[in-house]
């Protein structure tokens, strides 16, 4: 069996709406799925901006790509923020020890 875009769209749209409805009839469901979506969205963003300034259209692209960048920092500074934490913490006994840059 052949897929055509419009069939592969058409049921794309399905499973969409299929997630919707479940995650609006059942709470577990609805939190995992909310979860999974606030990630999502800034990466199709991303991808949508990159998309865009490929494609010609430089100002929306950016605007969006941007956009995306900044949604997802904030989604991830549960992460990030540990990171830059122990990340300064080896700088500073590396700079401890003399191994540091040398200014």
């Amino acid at each position: 069996m052949r897929m055509d875009r419009n069939k592969s769209l058409a049921i794309l749209l399905i499973v969409v709406g299929a997630l919707i409805l479940l995650s609006n009839f059942t709470p577990a469901f609805g939190y995992l799925l909310h979860e999974i979506m606030s990630y999502l969205i800034p990466m199709a963003m991303i991808v949508l901006g990159y998309y865009g300034i490929r494609s010609g259209n430089r100002v929306i692209g950016w605007v969006i790509l941007i956009l995306g960048l900044l949604i997802l920092i904030g989604k991830l500074s549960w992460l990030i923020g540990p990171l830059l934490a122990v990340g300064l913490i080896i700088f500073g006994i590396s700079l401890l020890r003399g191994r540091g840059p040398r200014y």
